[in-house]
């Protein structure tokens, strides 16, 4: 990072009065550090989604039982809180972490040349998740772990995971229009596929608010759902989500759809499977927290696999003509 050596009143004013602004114009990031930065983010948001079920798998939902502070006579976990206390706690201050990995998102979105505002924009609507699920968590503490608020919260955390990888994806495009990369019955199809997985995804949470694990060791009211029948309603739309995948992925070979799209439609195709049965499994050993929270990370693994094969069917080329339609390596080349 390189400044101007003599910093003058005028420079501290304009660096006061938009700082974005100021370091955008005395510092320019490398693309591989964006890039890195954003799948940070993607990471982290990912991480958020198990260890906040980790709060609910240790029976710690409640371990602080007010918000903001942690109890009526402190902020913080105190000793009488035990364990569960310390979990919920240490939970809520991973958002202190999140915080720090979005704003430098912002910092470096903001900063990288040319200046790309729709990639902004997506950086800066993480910030704004961050603060609704802090929001929303705070009023399923309040509310003693209302499962619908639970499921909410859960839900609103996988729309943070959508943008993260918006964002990062976004920025590995360019800003010309779209042009497709796959004929257009299979980008339905993709696009279907993405829809369905998200009425999994929300099916999901319909099995965990009516099940076992209700986050707290006390009574905590749960769905007014049989829980049997929420999980093959789960598993069927599994079994179709799979059936698009596979449909999705030979689709793709008959008509010799670039190699980066086939490699991803494959890897979802396998994420899917592999997500599959460590649901079967935890379904007939009793729901064991460790294959919930594995399942947990699943769900994450399986939202970006759908993002990431759905936005490979087009491109965005670069404003430049004399740079390749996508400059990055092909999506499947890294994480």
């Amino acid at each position: 990072m390189s400044f101007m050596p003599n910093v003058s009143r005028a420079d501290v004013a304009e660096a006061a009065r938009n700082p974005l602004a100021y370091l955008a114009a005395h510092w320019t990031p490398q693309d591989r550090l964006v890039r890195y930065s954003l799948l940070a983010a993607v990471m982290m948001s990912a991480i958020i989604v198990v260890t906040g079920g980790a709060v609910r798998l240790t029976s710690s939902g409640l371990g602080c039982p007010t918000w903001p502070k942690c109890s009526d006579a402190s902020l913080t976990a105190t000793p009488t809180l035990g364990l569960h206390g310390a979990i919920e706690f240490s939970n809520r201050m991973l958002t202190d972490l999140l915080c720090v990995v979005v704003g430098w998102a912002i910092v470096v979105a903001r900063c990288a040349k040319p200046r790309r505002r729709s990639v902004t924009r997506l950086a800066w609507s993480q910030f704004w998740l961050v603060v609704a699920n802090a929001v929303l968590g705070g009023i399923t503490v309040l509310v003693k772990l209302n499962p619908w608020t639970v499921a909410g919260h859960l839900m609103l955390a996988m729309v943070f995971v959508t943008v993260t990888t918006l964002t990062w994806l976004r920025f590995r495009e360019g800003d010309l229009p779209a042009r497709p990369r796959a004929p257009l019955p299979l980008r339905r199809l993709a696009a279907w596929t993405v829809v369905t997985t998200a009425v999994l995804i929300a099916a999901g949470t319909g099995a965990t608010g009516s099940g076992i694990h209700a986050g707290d060791s006390s009574d905590v009211p749960r769905m007014p759902f049989d829980w049997i029948d929420t999980v093959y309603v789960h598993g069927g739309l599994a079994c179709l989500v799979v059936a698009m995948s596979a449909a999705l992925w030979i689709g793709l070979h008959v008509v010799d759809a670039p190699h980066d799209t086939r490699v991803l439609a494959r890897n979802f195709l396998f994420v899917l499977l592999a997500q599959g049965v460590v649901g079967v499994v935890q379904s007939v050993t009793g729901v064991p927290e460790l294959l919930v929270a594995v399942h947990m990370l699943g769900i994450c693994a399986v939202w970006v696999g759908v993002l990431r094969v759905t936005l490979s069917l087009r491109e965005r080329p670069r404003d430049t003509p004399a740079l390749p339609a996508q400059s990055e390596p092909p999506l499947a080349a890294t994480v």
